[in-house]
This record gives structure tokens, C-alpha cells and sequence, in this order.
């Protein structure tokens, strides 16, 4: 429920960071899809396969904890590298899996890459689901939320990120052939997106999971990654669309100085880290940008209340601080078992020390 002294609605609380101005308190998002499910009492599949279901649930849990309309994962997410190309991908089933799985990817050997075509932005893979979605948002006066991983990501799982990783070091010109597909597909996607909706009522948001520097050393970053994230700018910025957030997932400290040196997104820009990366290191490399993070989803999970209350404690603490501006979240999908009492362990913190003036 909304906290009484609130004074913005969600929508204005967002809106007022998009455009540099104060807030009453610290937003709080979720980055969930999952966990919504399994608080309406829906199987967690409903969150990817029925945009109903996943929808509404999401309104309900993010009213009764307090969430502001940061960008949610939407249903089956909007593009889905592996599902859009014909590779075969199931939702999650029982308590243990929270996310999308692929079960089979369309690129299986070096010669696939030459046959592989490009899919119908209207109705390839589960394409048809997040539109759905899109409608309902659009229908209850939202931001219609566009989201796809990297270029780099959504190549990656074109082929399985271990044999395109390969593939950087021994078949460049693959990996550059995927790539490029990929970025046409999520532009041509959102093409079709911003003539329905416009470009005034979309939101962009993207991840980065396979550019982590558990996986890549910034070598391969700035090789590979990071053209695309300038192409992908370029061409967002072409469609006329000016909100964007990005996810910079996982342990990418390495990678963050050769990001901040291009920078080529709209400031203010939302981004988005894991508990890996410090917020003030974050703050420090992006100090026009609303930072959002970093609580470790680990310890919503498995941790007592006290020890997530803490944690939302101590970042807003330090989030408040922040030029840019600061949304208090997971530092990654928030998981579809945490207890609730620990969901609004992060609700209370922001109730408690989360005013501004």
C-alpha cells in the first residue's frame, strides 16, 4: 500500500528522477516476474505463459509492497534470443527455477549461422505474449516497457554462451554475424512497437548477463560488446525514444571504466547493478545517471528479515547521497521463493530512513 506521508504517485516519482527533479523518498522497484506469480497464487509458469495472470499479479503485488513503476520483467520478456530464432525454450516449472529455459539452441554447429533468418517481429517466439502485455500497459496508463537483452547477450544465446565465447577468439566473424543479427531483430521489434504505442510511451530496457567478468574480460568487452551497446543507442535514439534503462548484471567492475568512457545513452538513464558492484563505485563512474540496486537476491532468498532489512538500510543510507539519484531493488531478479516478510523487509527500510527532506 502506499505509505501515507507519500505526496507523488509512482508514476510522478518516476517521471520527477527521469527529469532531474526531487522526489518525496527513495523508489523502490522489484525486477520481478516470478515472485508475483507465486504471490497471487498462480503456478510460476503464469508468469511467462499467461500475460493476464502476470500482469494483474504484478499490479496487486506491486501495490501491496509499495513498488514504484520502475521497468518490471515483462511476461516471456519481449525478445528472446533462442525462442525468436526457432530454438525451443520452456518456462520454469517447480519451486527451484525462476526463470526461462532453453532447451535447445537454433545455432548448433558454424555452418547454422549462414541458414539461420531472421524472425517475424510480430510473431516469432513468444513475441505475441509480451505484446499482450504491453496492450494491458498501455490500457492502465503505464509505460509500455520494451525489453531485450545486449546484442551481445541475445547473440550469445543464439548459440550457447561457452561455444560463442569460443567463437570470440577463434570465429570472430560468426560472433559479428550474430551480433548483427541480433541488434536488427530487437530494432525490428521495436520498430513495430513504436509505431503501435509511440515513442513518447515506450520504455527501452536492456541486460547485460554475458558480458559479466565472470565470463569476459574487458578485452572482449570493448571488442565485441560495446559497439553494439553505441549501434543500439544510435538507433534508439533514431526511433525518438529518450527512456531507457540497462541492467548491467553481475560482476562487471572491470568493464565499468570502458562503459563510462563512451556512455552513449540519454542522461538521466536508469542503471541498474548487482550487489557485485558498489554503489558508490557505480555512482562514481555514472554520476548523471539514476543508480538502482544493489540488494544481493541470495540473502532475500535465504536471510532473515533483520539481515534484508539491514542491507536496505545501509544502501539507501549511501543511495540518498547520489547525484543522479537512486531506486532501492534487487541486484537481480528478485527470486520466486523469498519469503514475503523478506520482500517487505525492503518496503519497511524505505518507510523507516527513505524520506528525502
Amino acid at each position: 500500500m502506499p505509505f501515507t506521508k507519500d505526496h507523488m504517485s509512482g508514476l510522478e516519482r518516476l517521471e520527477a528522477l527521469l527529469q532531474g527533479r526531487g522526489v518525496d523518498r527513495v523508489p523502490i522497484g522489484s525486477l520481478s516476474d516470478a515472485f508475483n506469480a507465486r504471490n497471487a497464487g498462480y503456478p510460476i509458469g503464469d508468469a511467462f505463459d499467461d500475460p493476464e495472470k502476470s500482469f494483474h499479479a504484478l499490479q496487486w503485488t506491486a501495490e501491496q509492497y509499495a513498488w514504484d513503476p520502475i521497468p518490471h520483467l515483462p511476461t516471456a520478456h519481449s525478445i528472446l534470443g533462442a525462442a525468436d530464432f526457432g530454438g525451443r525454450m520452456r518456462s520454469p516449472q517447480g519451486e527451484y527455477e525462476g526463470a526461462m529455459v532453453i532447451e535447445s539452441y537454433p545455432v548448433q554447429s558454424e555452418d547454422d549461422v549462414a541458414g539461420l533468418a531472421m524472425p517475424d517481429p510480430k510473431s516469432a517466439g513468444r513475441i505475441p505474449l509480451s505484446r499482450r502485455v504491453a496492450q494491458l500497459q498501455e490500457k492502465h496508463g503505464l509505460p509500455v516497457f520494451f525489453f531485450s537483452r545486449s546484442p551481445f547477450t541475445l547473440a550469445a544465446n543464439l548459440c550457447g554462451v561457452g561455444r560463442f565465447l569460443r567463437w570470440t577468439l577463434k570465429r570472430p566473424d560468426l560472433c559479428e554475424a550474430l551480433l548483427r543479427m541480433a541488434l536488427d531483430h530487437i530494432f525490428n521489434v521495436l520498430e513495430d512497437w513504436t509505431a503501435t504505442y509511440g515513442a513518447d510511451r515506450l520504455f527501452a530496457w536492456m541486460s547485460s548477463p554475458s558480458e559479466s567478468n565472470q565470463l569476459i574480460s574487458p578485452r572482449i568487452f570493448k571488442k565485441f560488446a560495446l559497439p553494439y551497446h553505441m549501434a543500439y543507442q544510435s538507433r534508439l535514439s533514431a526511433l525518438g525514444i529518450e527512456r531507457f534503462g540497462l541492467h548491467i548484471c553481475g560482476d562487471q567492475n572491470l568493464n565499468l571504466p570502458v562503459l563510462a568512457e563512451a556512455m552513449p545513452w540519454k542522461h538521466p538513464s536508469i542503471l541498474s547493478f548487482g550487489h557485485e558492484v558498489a554503489l558508490e563505485t557505480a555512482a562514481a563512474h555514472f554520476p548523471d545517471d539514476i543508480i538502482y540496486g544493489n540488494i544481493e537476491p541470495a540473502v532475500i532468498q535465504t536471510g532473515s528479515p533483520e539481515q534484508v532489512y539491514t542491507l536496505c538500510r545501509d544502501a539507501i543510507l549511501k543511495g540518498r547521497k547520489i547525484k543522479g539519484g537512486f531506486i532501492l531493488g534487487p541486484g537481480c531478479g528478485l527470486p520466486a521463493m523469498a519469503p514475503p516478510v523478506n520482500v517487505f523487509a525492503m518496503t519497511k527500510a524505505v518507510q523507516d530512513v527513505g524520506w528525502y527532506g
